[in-house]
């Protein structure tokens, strides 16, 4: 197997934050439409992934599943057409700051509560009802 050394070195990195994060016991109270900043990881292939020391990319809670594990979608600055796979959208952080971003619907999945760092704003009920029908399409019978 020939790996190239910068890509070992990038999974290295990740492979020692997903063991803290994986350490991790606090338990954060979550809500459908809330955004969080949470540790995606370095993936394989094109699975989405985190950026940054930490990994991290903005995720939307879709739905809590149990106290421990909830559906996301991630979210990218990237502006993609809205369509079956993405979503445009725009909301408010805690610093005030309108954010245009779209959701990566095509990049849904079960995540771990112990991924989150911190809440940084909520997504409005008409575009989320827009993300929930999508999303639906999406893994409902062809």
């Amino acid at each position: 197997m020939n790996t190239h050394p910068d890509t070992n070195s990038i999974f290295d990195s990740w492979n020692q934050i997903k063991k803290d994060t994986n350490l991790n016991r606090r338990k954060l109270g979550i809500k459908p439409r809330e955004i969080f900043w949470a540790k995606m990881g370095q993936n394989i292939g094109f699975e989405q992934n985190g950026k940054g020391k930490n990994f991290a990319r903005p995720v939307i809670i879709l739905r809590k599943l149990t106290s421990d594990l909830f559906l996301g979608i991630p979210t990218t600055t990237t502006q993609r057409e809205s369509n079956n796979y993405f979503h445009s959208f725009s909301y408010t952080d805690k610093e005030k700051n309108i954010l245009e971003v779209s959701a990566l619907i095509l990049q849904i999945k079960v995540f771990s509560v112990k991924r989150l760092m911190n809440k940084i704003g909520m997504i409005n009920k008409n575009d989320f009802n827009k993300i929930v029908k999508k999303s639906k399409e999406l893994i409902g019978p062809t």
